[in-house]
């Protein structure tokens, strides 16, 4: 790749966010939030776990509260933790008050452990999905203007007014992140931030390997396809499962080879793994972005600060 060609516009442009569980060691959440915002990273991410982290709705008001510039956002809110009437309003509440800092990640759960710990009834993953999808029409019928009447499976409103309404008309941007088939045909319809990720039905080596190369060709195939002229409007994301940056990282590739069942140059590209020094780092975000047009990367709190560099060399190229 050229200099010239790196240097280039792409109507997709890099951002960064960071997922945190909780401040960075001897801090508070909020100056935590303050430092991801002075290092150039776009978004806070929060996960939705029981066992991880604060409370997602607490966690993204305080750090859009204590920041300026920095987005806020939940990777990914379980839609079976939350009725989406109560939380249209919550979410809607945080979006107003930051001034439109507010990105919205949906999905249907699938960690078991949420669900057995916590007594929540977990569903088969096709029932999951149909509520997910009700529930994404739900709160985005809620951000618009006028009442909201609708009848599901799952969900019945009934001639309700969404308050307060979102800054950005239409509401927040959403998220959905989705391995299988059929969730990333929906998104590729509805949401405008799309997660092409691996499945996690097989887990282990199963979900390793639904991320080599030619199993996300096939994914990005199918969103463009799904979404038409569309396409060209969503953003991909890309959250990162190993992120390391180093001048030497044969030891971490060795590992991934052997835990992917996959050559080292697959596991290298892989979508969820980056990994390498910063210019190395630099040239696979490119490559990926040209190949299926990754541009909004996600890293663990853990490593925020070794990608800063990196995100200060890309981020609005």
């Amino acid at each position: 790749m050229t200099a010239h060609q790196r240097g280039a516009r792409h109507p997709r442009r890099f951002r960064f966010g960071v997922e945190m569980q909780g401040p960075f060691p001897g801090m508070s959440w909020a100056d935590s939030a303050r430092e991801v915002e002075a290092m150039g990273y776009s978004t806070l991410f929060v996960p939705d776990h029981f066992h991880q982290g604060w409370g997602p709705i607490a966690g993204m008001a305080t750090a859009a509260a204590a920041t300026t510039s920095l987005i806020v956002a939940p990777l990914v809110l379980a839609c079976d933790f939350r009725h989406p009437a109560v939380l249209a309003r919550e979410l809607a509440s945080i979006d107003v008050l930051s001034g439109g800092r507010l990105e919205i990640g949906l999905g249907a759960g699938y960690n078991e452990l949420d669900y057995s710990r916590s007594g929540i009834p977990m569903d088969s993953p096709g029932i999951r999905v149909d509520r997910l999808m009700e529930h994404t029409r739900v709160l985005q019928q809620l951000f618009a203007d006028g009442t909201t009447n609708f009848v599901g499976n799952h969900y019945r409103i009934t001639e309700l007014d969404g308050t307060p309404k979102p800054v950005t008309p239409g509401g927040p941007p959403i998220i959905i992140a989705g391995g299988g088939a059929r969730l990333l045909r929906f998104a590729a319809q509805h949401a405008d931030i799309i997660g092409i990720n691996p499945s996690t039905k097989g887990k282990g080596r199963p979900t390793a390997q639904d991320a080599l190369p030619e199993r996300i060709d096939e994914k990005v195939a199918l969103v463009r396809a799904e979404a038409g002229e569309r396409f060209d409007t969503l953003e991909l994301n890309a959250w990162l499962s190993v992120a390391e940056i180093s001048e030497d990282t044969s030891t971490t590739v060795d590992a991934l080879s052997g835990r992917f069942g996959a050559a080292r140059d697959d596991v290298l590209a892989s979508p969820i793994v980056l990994v390498g020094s910063a210019s190395e780092v630099v040239e696979r975000l490119l490559q990926r972005r040209e190949r299926w047009g990754y541009s909004y990367i996600v890293v663990q709190g853990s490593a925020a600060r070794a990608f800063a560099p990196v995100v200060a060399s890309l981020r609005g190229k």
